[in-house]
């Protein structure tokens, strides 16, 4: 869930070009600009090489026999996901900084985010501080930074600090008792909404702790902000959890606009009609 949450993955004993520190997120075409409704995947080349892995069958799995590679196998498949870097504090007074990438936007009325906490080997911190009503921030992490998040994922115990060895910038929120980020460029102040125990069917143990958080102030670096008054991807180089210790980092994007029945229905009864005819 976090960076480097486990041991069990190491990097790889090899060779690596170093970091691309020029390279930009660029906008593209679509992968297939000729496509119309209807058409299938395998009428392109792209489709046709896609659906010859087919060739190999499926690997099918019963999730409450096989247990022990559900974790390893789901995070390499449900990508890329954001990560959530919260910052939070005990009622005692201790600030805890820590990263989630079971985390995603809810609903922006009211505007409601969510990350998921597991409860093993331990109860985190995080799903504690949360709920007691002193408020959270909720930091974006960019690529520059990225290292200085990780360090924030060592299983340290409950006193520690994880500022300390992040060599991040506290910035004291205008709503929340914890800080934020000064270094992420999109900061959201959180107040505790609702929390969700995952009680697990069989053996009946907590094992993971959804939280939803209500975003009361957002900070918004204006340098990342395009004329739309909306955040640039090219400026701000977000990274992405993939499986294992992988991530990832925007690379090529491309816009594909949502179709409106009124301005494609005509299009629409046309693909269906030449379908049935074909």
């Amino acid at each position: 869930m976090a960076l480097s949450s486990s041991r069990r993955y190491q990097t790889p004993a090899m060779s690596l070009p170093p970091f691309n520190h020029d390279a930009r997120t660029k906008f593209t075409e679509t992968p297939n600009t000729s496509w119309t409704f209807g058409q299938k995947i395998e009428s392109t080349e792209s489709g046709r090489k896609w659906l010859e892995g087919e060739e190999q069958g499926w690997k099918v799995i019963n999730t409450d026999e096989d247990t022990s590679r559900l974790y390893p196998l789901m995070i390499s498949a449900i990508v890329p996901r954001p990560i959530a870097f919260v910052s939070s504090v005990s009622e005692s007074g201790v600030e805890n900084l820590a990263t989630f990438s079971w985390f995603n936007m809810v609903t922006h009325n009211p505007p409601l985010v969510s990350f998921s906490c597991s409860n093993t080997p331990r109860v985190k911190d995080t799903p504690t501080n949360v709920r007691n009503g002193l408020g959270f921030t909720i930091n974006i992490i960019s690529e520059p930074f990225a290292e200085n998040a990780n360090a924030t994922s060592i299983d340290a115990p409950p006193e520690f600090d994880e500022w300390t060895i992040s060599g991040l910038t506290k910035v004291p929120s205008i709503h929340v008792k914890a800080p934020r980020v000064k270094e992420s460029a999109f900061s959201m102040e959180c107040e505790f909404f609702q929390a969700i125990d995952v009680t697990h069917p069989v053996s009946g143990e907590i094992t993971t702790t959804l939280i939803l958080a209500r975003v009361k102030y957002i900070h918004v670096r204006k340098d990342v902000l395009n004329e739309r008054g909306v955040v640039d991807i090219t400026k701000y180089k977000p990274i992405a959890r993939l499986g294992d210790i992988s991530y990832a980092r925007i690379g090529d994007a491309f816009r594909l606009p949502r179709p409106v029945w009124e301005q494609e229905k005509g299009k629409i009864e046309q693909a269906l009609e030449n379908n049935e005819q074909s």
